[in-house]
């Protein structure tokens, strides 16, 4: 059981290095702007890097709420299997690429392709978290808290349904799949409590280990 405890707690220091060097690879592609040849530098020259920096802001959203859910759903977590570690590489595989296409969609303003394409990590993303989550639960079983907690899951379900949508609207009008990629961020910027109140159910619970 020690040894479990271990493998996860690695699991979780590895997970969060990655994301903090994604995080960090994402602001280093904020350029400083060039200084105009006649004139002193002022806020007119940050004009040509406001679509990167809206990029950055809603990629930041996303690997933000990445890292809070990975966090809750290793604290459910008891022990960790093979499948379960590859299944996080996959997740921190896709989550790598934000950075790539973040950079290309802003760089772009905001072109049709980069955009699709922005939108097809994410998709890929959500399916790898899903994966992910999958595997914790088969591992813990249909009983345990994580299963209880994510339930129907209906914001997960809903998610890809949505990135779908976008890509395909990216196609149309790339701001519009833009504020469709924003709208998914903020129904799961709310901090989702499910992990937190079954892990209080279960540590109420007598018999039951939290």
């Amino acid at each position: 059981m020690l040894r479990a405890g271990l493998t996860k707690n690695r699991l979780e220091a590895f997970s969060d290095g990655v994301i903090a060097i994604i995080i960090t690879i994402m602001v280093l592609e904020l350029k400083v702007p060039h200084n105009p040849e006649h004139g002193s530098p002022g806020l007119a020259d940050l004009r040509p890097l406001l679509p990167e920096f809206i990029g950055y802001v809603l990629s930041f959203l996303y690997v933000g709420i990445y890292w809070n859910n990975h966090h809750h759903m290793l604290h459910a977590t008891r022990k960790v299997s093979g499948g379960i570690l590859w299944a996080n590489l996959h997740l921190l595989f896709w989550l790598s690429l934000i950075p790539f296409v973040t950079g290309w969609m802003g760089e772009s303003h905001f072109a049709v392709v980069p955009t699709a394409l922005y939108g097809v990590v994410l998709l890929l993303c959500a399916i790898a978290y899903w994966i992910l989550q999958t595997c914790i639960v088969r591992v813990h079983g249909n009983e345990s808290v994580l299963a209880r907690a994510v339930g129907k899951d209906r914001k997960g379900k809903l998610s890809p349904v949505l990135y779908i949508a976008a890509i395909g609207l990216a196609f149309v009008s790339p701001w519009l799949a833009a504020a469709l990629y924003l709208a998914v961020a903020m129904i799961w910027l709310v901090p989702d409590r499910r992990i937190e109140r079954a892990m209080g159910d279960a540590s109420d619970s007598p018999g039951e280990a939290p």
